[in-house]
């Protein structure tokens, strides 16, 4: 259940941002590393993982300002 919360949550956030749906082909685990990235990096690290098909700890390492997450349970 959670990871669809994940996935809902950052995919409108990426169609905030960009007008465009989240890639398809992002995981559950790159997505749900992507959610530690702020607005400013959000976009660019997904375009590079799609590019690069980049592994979660990987996308956690380029995240230069992490966003937490305060509601997870």
């Amino acid at each position: 259940m959670q990871d669809r919360a994940i996935e809902a949550e950052e995919s409108l956030k990426f169609f905030i941002l960009t007008g465009k749906p989240l890639d398809r082909r992002l995981s559950i685990g790159q997505i749900a590393a992507l959610r530690f990235a702020q607005d400013d990096e959000f976009v660019n690290l997904a375009t590079k993982t799609l590019a690069e098909n980049l592994l979660p700890d990987e996308i956690k390492k380029l995240i230069k300002n992490w966003r937490p997450d305060h509601h997870r349970v």
